[in-house]
Parts: C-alpha cells; structure tokens; sequence
C-alpha cells in the first residue's frame, strides 16, 4: 500500500510518503500531500477492500460448491453484477440513488450464482466440467445481454463506463464511496468466519454434513446469499476483476490449511495485498497509460487456472 502511494507518472519518497501520512489529510505537504491522500490514497484502500472481499468470497464459494476451481468471476457472479449494474446506468433507474448501483449488482450476481448452481447440479452430481461449462455459458449471456442493452442505448458516452464495468478499474474510487463496499467486507466476513464451522464440514462432504446436524440446502441457500451481496457490492465500485477468488485460496491454504476460521482472515490479507500490487502494475507498466486491472489479474490468473483445470481434470478422468 505504501508503494501504491508514492508510485505513479509523479514519485514520492517512501519516507516522504510515510511524513504526509503521520500529518494527516490535513497537514501541510502541498501537491504531494493532495496527491497522496485526494488521489492515491481512496484507490488503494479501494483496492485492498476489493481485494479482500473478493479472496474471501472465493473461498467460501469454493466450499459451497466443493470444487477448487470455484471463483466469483468463473461462476458469472462477477459478470452478474456487472450486468447489473450497466443496466442501471444505461437505463438510468435508481441510478442517482446511493443504493442503485449495489442493489442491481447484487441482483444480477445473485441470479448468476444461482443459475449456474442449479446448471452444473442438474441431475443430482456436480462435476468441474459441468461447473465450469455452466458458468461459461451464463458468462456469454449476460455478456450479450449487456452488449445488446448497451447497442440499444445509442449513446457513445456510456461506452467508457460499460468498459469499465466489464473489465475492472480502480481509477474512479473517491472517498465519499469508500464506506458502504468497507461495510460489505467487514460484516460478511465477520459472519463468514462465525460460519467457519459449517463450512468445514460442507467442505469436507454433504452426506457427512447431514449427519451432523446441518441443514445442507438452507445453509447453501442463505451462504449463497451472503456472499453474493458482497461480491455486489464490490463489483458496483470496481467493475469485474477475475481471478482473484481463484488464486487466492489456494495460496493461503498453502500456509494456514483448509480450515475457514484461519483462512478466511489470511484470505482477506492475502487478497488485498494482491490486489494493491496489481492495480499498481496496471497504473506504472505503461505510463502513462492505464491497463485495467482486470486485464493484469487475467494474464495472472489464466495461467493458473488453465494449470488447476489440468490437475482437476486429472483426478477426475476423462468423464469429469
């Protein structure tokens, strides 16, 4: 974070940058200090807010589902609330309220979620397969929906703003915007963590599960829910940024283990710093142009994805 501040087309000092944040917003410091905390200062908080929600978001999706390829953007969650949310802008309903924008994106990734679960479980099994095809396909459509939506719009102006939403950005954050996607982070993976349980049993098998106590159906349903009003949230302010959920988890397992109640916080961590260093790339890598930082989480996270799906594939068979 200390480096998304002094980095960008003007530098700072590290030590120059830690001076302007010990005398607070309103010290003196002049352009470095309006550079520091009017400009710099909201997108990286966004970004690690972003960042986080979206780790965590992932693992507890990956829980659900039982597969390790589980990601919001993979499952159309991402892409839903995207859709969502251009449908507000273009439509211009309930866009000028403070709750629009997050309550057609939590919509749109709501529906998305659960399209794709009740595609990918259709005849009573679930395979990565079958997970992965369905959540491609929900992808083209509200791809299409949003494309199409947007055509009918006849107006040139909104295509910055749908870009935006279909690939990610950081570079509109403002302070005044900060709270509510804070709020979403805070209070669904305070409730998350107090799931923790559940969700390793859900984890570790449904039958299993059953047998212990939980109502299966009902705790999926309500996690569902949950998580999809976060990733709402967030995508309302940063557009659709992939992979993060998929990469994530799987390093932070790698150092905690599969138990929610440690991983879902070192997600949280593990996401936001992720995040923050990919946005930074996105703003310095060709300066002073500005890459989207959904493009650089992509040239990350396909790789890795394509690796997973091979190892998946592996365990599973051909039939998988």
């Amino acid at each position: 974070m200390v480096a998304g501040l002094a980095l960008g087309p003007v530098r700072i000092a590290p030590g120059r940058v830690f001076d302007l944040l010990l005398a607070g917003p309103g010290g003196r410091g002049g352009a470095f200090a309006s550079i520091v905390w009017e400009v710099r200062m909201p997108r990286v908080l966004l970004g690690a807010v972003v960042g986080a929600g979206l780790a965590v978001s992932g693992a507890v999706l990956q829980a659900l589902v039982r597969n390790a390829l589980a990601d919001p953007f993979l499952l159309g969650a991402s892409s839903g609330a995207s859709a969502g949310a251009v449908l507000v802008i273009v439509l211009g309903v309930g866009a000028g309220t403070a709750f629009g924008l997050p309550l057609a994106a939590f919509a749109g990734s709501l529906a998305a979620l659960v399209a794709v679960y009740a595609l990918a479980r259709r005849g009573g099994t679930m395979t990565t397969g079958r997970l992965i095809l369905a959540g491609v396909a929900v992808q083209y459509v509200l791809s299409a929906l949003t494309s199409l939506v947007l055509v009918l719009s006849a107006r040139p102006d909104q295509l910055r703003s749908v870009l935006f939403w279909t690939l990610g950005g950081l570079g509109g954050a403002r302070w005044d915007e900060l709270a509510l996607p804070a709020v979403a982070l805070l209070a669904g993976t305070a409730l998350l963590v107090a799931l923790a349980r559940p969700l390793d049993l859900l984890l570790a098998g449904e039958e299993g599960a059953r047998t212990l106590g939980l109502d299966t159906g009902r705790f999926r349903a309500a996690v569902f829910v949950l998580t999809s009003l976060v990733i709402g949230v967030l995508v309302a302010y940063s557009g659709a940024i992939g992979f993060v959920g998929l990469m994530v988890p799987h390093a932070a397992r790698m150092v905690v283990g599969a138990g929610h109640r440690a991983l879902l916080p070192v997600c949280a961590l593990a996401g936001a710093v992720f995040l923050s260093l990919a946005d930074l790339l996105a703003r310095t890598a060709a300066a002073p142009e500005e890459i989207p930082v959904g493009v650089v989480t992509a040239l990350a996270g396909g790789p890795f994805f394509l690796w997973m799906l091979r190892r998946s594939t592996r365990s599973e068979g051909v039939a998988g």
